[in-house]
């Protein structure tokens, strides 16, 4: 690699000291009025930044990734695949709510049918109960909207996001348990305050979980050598979709598991709290390992002036303020906020049709979440191999799952208008849950993919904060905050669940244009620069240089990334 220093001179040359005059010109203005403001304005932002980020002055120390280590994380991955918080715990709410509403305008009031409206009593009067779930839905978003800003940035910091991953992981498995005693209809109460809180944790681990990813990534011994090519190699994409799979074959796996108490006990009513018991301990015997073996990797120390509750707040405020310096990355996390709510908000009212078209029979649940597994787990190694094999970016493999997001409730909007198709057949469930797993779980890797290319190094919890509240991860088809919002609003006033599928269908597809004029190139060298101008301190640490020089360089422009710094005498300093 090149060094910074005076330059060298060659054989050959008259004077190679000095570069020819017109080249000079094009490195960097001369002004000194010009110099010295971009100077003045570089420690502004560094005197800010490190009041809130601390120089992670050892990040180059840090142990490298081994494969006990690795497979840990993927055991994990596989154990946290959302069949109990994500599909069982669901079902088990929207079947005792059901159980317990009545067809509105009945007297005395009817039991409730696949085909009929439905209400439950609520705030003195009534509300449908397909409306019900999606507030219960927002209230998961908006109480993780806060966790992710509140702790999404402090996980950064020491050794508190690993405690974190711990606290929500056990939480999310002590409720889930805590759901098998749902056996009566009139207990739906309970079961939302379960199902809410429970659906929290589970969400709060998959984002802070994924945070982990670019930082084991980056100490993989292969990745060590060459740390943002791997970007451009899909490297990293490759281990992305690797963990991904992971996650589908845990879902699969647990899935199958659970016909051996689904099939013998279909008559049993009490069976599908078993199955919920069988597919939560699945997950804490796989997710135990990574606890043993995650090697301790702690951040930077809290800055002074700033704690835990606070610094997160102030992190995402004065990201949300630098718009300008990352200008694609927030455009990527704007479009992609309006995708994912879209499509997550499709997938939950999708299920909700579903469960009732299936009359919330956790048999007929699991063979369609083995059609999606299936699909999935195929489709993510297939569309790994064909973007290797034709050597393609990220984002045009992205693009293309996004069209089927959009096609997912355009789908739905057509049963308005016929009872032939739009979700109003058992065999259009199949449908659904095979395009959702050819397309929907490479959409999960390569939107983790794609921030992870377009944001800054060193600051990995907060964007996968941000990241969160606009995706709410892998597997997070039920939290939004526009969608559940809107559509339950639009639900409890037409008494028709199909009536929420044009909003989301117009949403999603505008949120596709805007992801297609995301420059992944330009938000890269962006984020470079964001790093560079901000962490100044920690090149200072590693080259011996000091930061009044390192600023001056890099007001000059002779501080680029992907270059060794060296003393002023020209010998690198490593």
């Amino acid at each position: 690699m090149s060094e910074i220093g005076p330059p060298h001179p060659r054989e050959g040359s008259k004077d190679d000291s000095k570069p020819p005059d017109n080249i000079q010109e094009t490195v960097a203005p001369t002004d000194p009025t010009f110099i010295d403001s971009k100077q003045k304005r570089i420690r502004q932002n560094i005197e800010e930044f490190e009041q809130l980020f601390a120089v992670d002055e050892e990040a180059y120390n840090q142990p490298t990734t081994t494969k006990k280590e690795l497979w840990s994380y993927y055991l994990y991955y596989n154990g946290d695949n959302g069949v109990g918080p994500g599909s069982y715990t669901q079902a088990l709410f929207q079947w005792a709510l059901n159980g317990a509403g009545f067809q509105p305008g009945t007297n005395p009031p009817k039991p409730c049918t696949s085909s009929s409206p439905c209400v439950v009593p609520w705030a003195g009067g009534t509300r449908s109960t397909a409306s019900v779930m999606l507030i219960a839905n927002g209230l998961c978003f908006t109480f993780m909207t806060v966790m992710f800003v509140w702790l999404g940035s402090a996980a950064d910091y020491g050794s508190f996001g690993r405690w974190l991953l711990l606290a929500l992981t056990v939480v999310c498995w002590i409720l889930q348990y805590g759901m098998m005693a749902i056996r009566h209809p009139t207990q739906w109460p309970a079961a939302m305050g379960l199902y809410v809180v429970a659906y929290i944790a589970y969400g709060a681990t998959l984002v802070f979980y994924a945070a982990v990813f670019p930082r084991l990534a980056r100490y993989t011994p292969h990745v060590r050598k060459a740390r943002e090519e791997d970007l451009k190699d899909g490297k990293i994409s490759q281990q992305d979709n690797v963990s991904t799979a992971h996650s589908n074959i845990g879902y699969l796996l647990t899935l199958v598991i659970n016909l051996s108490v689904l099939l013998p006990l279909q008559n049993n009513t009490y069976s599908n709290n078993l199955a919920l018991c069988l597919t939560n301990s699945y997950w804490v015997i796989l997710g135990l390992w990574w606890f043993l073996f995650q090697q301790n990797r702690p951040g930077p120390k809290i800055p002074k002036g700033s704690n835990y509750a606070t610094i997160g707040f102030k992190q995402v405020w004065l990201a949300l303020r630098e718009i300008r310096s990352l200008p694609q990355t927030f455009l990527y996390l704007l479009a992609f906020f309006l995708l994912a709510d879209g499509l997550n908000t499709t997938g939950s009212l999708v299920t909700i049709i579903q469960n009732g078209v299936v009359e919330f029979n956790f048999l007929q649940i699991t063979y369609l979440g083995i059609a999606q597994a299936c699909c999935s787990i195929a489709s993510t190694f297939g569309f790994w191999y064909i973007q290797k094999y034709f050597k393609l970016r990220t984002k045009p493999m992205f693009l293309v799952t996004n069209f089927f997001s959009v096609f997912i409730p355009f789908w739905g909007m057509l049963g308005l208008w016929t009872k032939k198709i739009g979700y109003h057949n058992k065999w259009e469930f199949y449908f659904y849950n095979i395009i959702f797993g050819l397309f929907q779980a490479p959409y999960y890797a390569y939107s983790q993919t794609m921030i992870s290319e377009l944001m800054p190094r060193g600051y990995d919890n907060m964007f996968f904060a941000l990241f969160g509240i606009t995706n709410r991860a892998k597997a997070f088809r039920q939290s939004s905050i526009i969608g559940p919002n809107v559509v339950q609003a639009i639900i409890n006033d037409t008494e028709d669940n199909w009536m929420g599928f044009p909003f989301l269908f117009a949403i999603c597809a505008a949120a596709m244009i805007g992801i297609i004029f995301v420059d992944i190139e330009k938000g890269r060298s962006d984020a470079r620069k964001f790093a560079e101008e901000r962490k100044i301190s920690r090149v200072a640490a590693e080259s011996g240089l000091s930061e009044d020089d390192l600023i001056k360089r890099a007001a000059d422009g002779g501080l680029s990334a992907g270059q060794d710094v060296a003393p002023e005498d020209g010998v690198s300093a490593h």
